[in-house]
């Protein structure tokens, strides 16, 4: 027993340490959430300045590709071979290398199939009982070999997803090395086994779409804030980087049409002419020009080149690249201008997506250059490429979305804006983090949560009307009224997050909004937002340099901002405990006299004597008038002419100012609060008057400084007040609107009697307005 009693007690101080540690005043009611982050953010020095922006000494590496690949569409292969070249512009002198293999990702014996916990439902899919089993295909990286230039074979050691290549000699500082890597992998079905990259087999025409992602052996980041970033790479954590510049030859069957991160070299050589002129008749276009035509896609799927051809393409300051390769796919593109300079928005699609893609996807790729480009920093590619392939994944210049029409062409507006919102995330992280270029394996949220910010405000200027998902306040609540057990603080390494999306993806975004729309300003906001991104364009930010920055830009204090939503779970729950109403009390009997009545009144008033009026009870006065007197018959209330002169003398007495205060005729409501969520937000009330009016007032945060709880704030207008409502534009993430208004009031909702439908497991029976719209027109006409 006492041992037990030992063991708890030091369980509860090892929380009550932890839950502590980032409080400046614990058990306190203030001095905790508005002191500064302190020792919580790393420390400036001579690469990262104490205000955000890059310091005189920051370096960063560089990594050179030169690869040849072959898709070998049979065996679903890609071959390759690639001489890299690493430039050390580190201080550090450097005995080793470590290259990612984000492929062995499927390698049957990684551990990554070995850590996620799995059970067995009542209803299990063939892949769910797969994954259990394991695939047993040769998947995973295969070196062939590592050389040096002159093919001096190199030592190298593999583990799981990281390859250490141990080098001959030191690599001094400002020195750098070539080296060559042999390689083969066999191509994933991803549709199946999942991930990134892979291929999709469509059945009903033979033919496969290629994604080809992660696809070649990588340098990890040498940074100098964690040195090399050798994190293993098990699904959710995606990829950090260094920049560098690639040539790519990519051979593949002859009737297959590739996409790619890059400018491609010789279109003249692996185009027919008449679509090599449909591309030059692209540069000018002011909308999508069809390079290969939907018939054109049509007619290849049903033949197999058995030719080969060769697409040379060159990519300059990326820190990736990837391709799509397939013979059933339609190509449009346009030119599109950032700043004067012409880029071209490109998509790549099957003939399932046609209906959708062909509409909207290359101008929504247009959008977003144009709008990310306004809020951060010029888009610098000269291509920008949005595919169809029933997934979401980006990388520079290129993405993967999904957008598929019904067989009869029609689409649900979900899938259409959808799509649109897809390719806007996409297409908008080449700004997050292809070029602003953040650590995603440790901070998801980096790259994940500004990208939906930013794709948020795209959206919203696609379409005042648009259905967003993330960014409005309101749209996270769900999400931060879970319990606590299922939350976890925005700062949380990618691997170790549990509702991945809302915590890295919806609430950052959030954050983000409300820090431009409530706290902050617009104004100061997107000063100091695309400050950030000038700052940190190919260049390698952290959280910290993220948060200096957005302080050091605008002048405003955000500690208190960061350490509530992105150190901390609390949710926003400000309730309007009490509102008490005052006048001055005018000393004038005149004016006086009647609210005086109506209170002495208000005090003869109870159900006793009420019911004994009604009871129509003679009262003794009543029966012997002779028991009146003066005091029955006199009214206490009217003003005496002594009164009056006293009141006179006592305004007169008066001096201006004291007169001005007098005279201001102000209604007083003092309001009483309480933080029962815990995370401090301003408070925003809108006041309606009793002549129909309404008036929106904001209190900065800052008011919670002294007491995190609970404050009591009074308020003067000119007008009576007949309600008040907090947070009225629903702009805070308040996870209880029952306690924000005043007088309480009930939220009306609905009913329905309902004949119940079955709908079959894994069906649904959502609405297609424009297919039931085609089929009325059709049995009209």
């Amino acid at each position: 027993m006492k041992q037990n009693l030992l063991f708890l007690t030091c369980l509860l101080l090892i929380c009550s340490f932890t839950s502590a540690q980032n409080q400046n005043n614990p058990g306190s009611n203030h001095g905790n959430k508005f002191e500064q982050l302190g020792q919580m953010l790393q420390d400036p020095n001579t690469y990262r300045s104490a205000s955000g922006a890059p310091g005189p000494q920051y370096w960063q590496q560089r990594a050179d590709y030169d690869i040849n690949a072959e898709l070998d569409d049979a065996r679903q292969r890609i071959n390759g071979s690639e001489t890299i070249t690493y430039f050390n512009n580190s201080p550090d002198p450097l005995t080793y290398l470590w290259i990612q293999l984000d492929e062995n990702q499927h390698d049957p014996l990684n551990d990554n199939n070995k850590i996620n916990g799995s059970s067995i439902k009542n209803q299990m899919s063939a892949q769910d009982i797969q994954r259990i089993i394991g695939y047993n295909d040769d998947l995973g990286v295969k070196v062939l070999k590592v050389t040096d230039v002159k093919g001096t074979a190199l030592k190298y050691t593999i583990n799981r997803t990281m390859m250490r290549i141990d080098l001959p000699a030191t690599l001094q500082p400002q020195t750098k090395i070539q080296f060559k890597i042999n390689w083969y992998y066999n191509i994933p079905n991803r549709m199946t086994i999942g991930g990134r990259g892979g291929y999709e087999f469509f059945k009903e025409d033979g033919n496969y779409l290629y994604t080809i992602t992660q696809w070649y052996p990588r340098l990890a980041v040498y940074s100098d804030f964690q040195g090399w970033q050798n994190k293993q790479f098990i699904g959710s954590g995606e990829f950090a980087l260094p920049f560098g510049n690639f040539k790519v030859n990519i051979t593949a069957p002859a009737d297959h049409v590739i996409g790619a991160t890059g400018e491609c070299l010789n279109y003249q050589q692996v185009l027919p002419v008449s679509q090599f002129n449909r591309w030059k008749q692209a540069q000018t276009a002011k909308e999508p020009v069809e390079i290969v035509s939907l018939d054109e896609a049509k007619r290849a799927i049903t033949g197999k080149a058995t030719g080969k051809k060769t697409w040379r393409y060159s990519a300059s300051n990326v820190r990736d690249f990837a391709f799509v390769s397939s013979r059933r796919l339609v190509w449009d593109a346009m030119a599109t201008y950032i700043d004067g300079k012409k880029t071209m928005a490109m998509s790549y699609y099957g003939p399932e997506a046609y209906p959708l893609y062909r509409k909207y996807s290359t101008k929504v790729v247009a959008h977003t250059l144009k709008t990310y480009s306004k809020y951060t920093i010029p888009y610098p590619y000269p291509v920008a490429i949005s595919v169809e392939a029933a997934n979401g994944m980006e990388y520079p210049m290129i993405c993967f979305n999904y957008g598929r029409a019904e067989k009869d062409g029609t689409y649900t507006e979900a899938v259409k804006y959808g799509m649109i919102s897809v390719i806007i995330h996409e297409v908008g992280h080449n700004f997050f983090p292809m070029i602003v270029n953040s650590d995603e394996r440790q901070w998801t949220w980096m790259d994940e949560g500004l990208n939906t910010f930013c794709q948020f405000l795209t959206e919203q200027e696609w379409d005042n009307k648009y259905p967003s998902q993330r960014g409005p306040a309101y749209k996270i609540v769900d999400y931060m009224k879970m319990p606590a057990d299922q939350l976890e603080p925005i700062m949380t390494n990618s691997e170790n997050i549990i509702n991945f999306g809302p915590n890295a993806y919806a609430k950052p975004a959030t954050a983000l909004n409300i820090l431009r729309e409530t706290v902050m300003s617009r104004e100061l906001f997107d000063y100091a937002f695309k400050e950030y991104a000038r700052r940190w364009k190919f260049k390698h930010p952290t959280p910290t340099d993220f948060f200096r920055t957005m302080e050091d830009a605008s002048a405003v204090d955000l500690d208190w901002f960061w350490r509530g939503w992105f150190y901390g779970t609390d949710p926003v729950d400000i309730s309007i405990d009490n509102v008490r109403y005052f006048r001055m009390n005018t000393l004038n009997p005149t004016a006086e006299a009647p609210e005086d009545r109506k209170l002495y009144e208000k005090g003869l008033t109870d159900i006793s004597r009420e019911r004994n009026k009604a009871a129509g009870l003679k009262f003794e006065v009543e029966q012997d008038t002779s028991l009146l007197d003066f005091y029955n018959k006199y009214d206490r209330f009217e003003v005496s002419e002594a009164a009056t002169k006293g009141f006179n003398e006592y305004y007169s007495s008066l001096d201006p100012e004291e007169k001005k205060v007098y005279d201001n005729k102000k209604n007083f409501y003092e309001l009483s609060f309480s933080n029962i969520g815990g995370l401090v937000m301003p408070i925003i009330l809108e006041w309606t008057f009793a002549d129909g009016s309404k008036e929106v007032e904001r209190i900065p945060a800052y008011i919670w400084r002294k007491n995190e709880d609970q404050v009591t704030k009074v308020f003067a207008k000119d007008k009576e007040v007949v309600s008040v409502t907090l947070d009225p534009y629903r702009e805070t993430a308040d996870i209880n609107e029952n306690n924000n208004s005043w007088p309480r009031r009930s939220e009306k909702s609905r009913f329905e009697l309902f004949k119940q439908k079955k709908v079959t497991r894994g069906t649904s029976d959502g609405a297609n307005p424009m297919r039931d719209s085609r089929r009325d027109r059709q049995q009209v006409d």
